[in-house]
């Protein structure tokens, strides 16, 4: 594959996370944008407004052979840096988007959902 195809594979799916996030989370396409994709760091570029409600660093992978251990590593770099939590977002050619974080980090998201859970009843 060119690397020309290989870069607008990366940028269709950073794309479509950040559009996702935006309608989850209710921002605008100023507060949750895609990174260009020569920029280093984050794959999401987030408003503090964003950072709030969704503290998390994003990489993005849209590969058919992911070296794991390297991406979650390369999330985590970037986390730090931002004071943000690892994320990583992956799919290959006919496959969903899947995401990968910390337990820590998901039994927080867990905890939340539960206490929603019983609020709404």
């Amino acid at each position: 594959m060119k690397p020309s195809s290989c870069k607008a594979k990366g940028r269709r799916l950073q794309n479509k996370l950040a559009a996702d996030l935006r309608e989850a989370l209710g921002f605008s396409a100023a507060d949750i944008k895609p990174a260009l994709m020569s920029e280093n760091g984050m794959d999401l570029k987030l408003s503090e407004a964003a950072r709030k409600v969704f503290p998390f660093a994003v990489e993005a992978k849209s590969r058919e052979s992911l070296p794991l251990w390297t991406s979650i590593a390369q999330a985590e770099e970037n986390a730090e840096s931002e004071g943000l939590r690892p994320l990583l977002a992956f799919k290959r050619n006919g496959s969903g988007v899947y995401v990968t974080l910390r337990w820590e980090d998901f039994l927080k998201l867990a905890g939340k959902t539960a206490k929603l859970a019983e609020v709404l009843g």
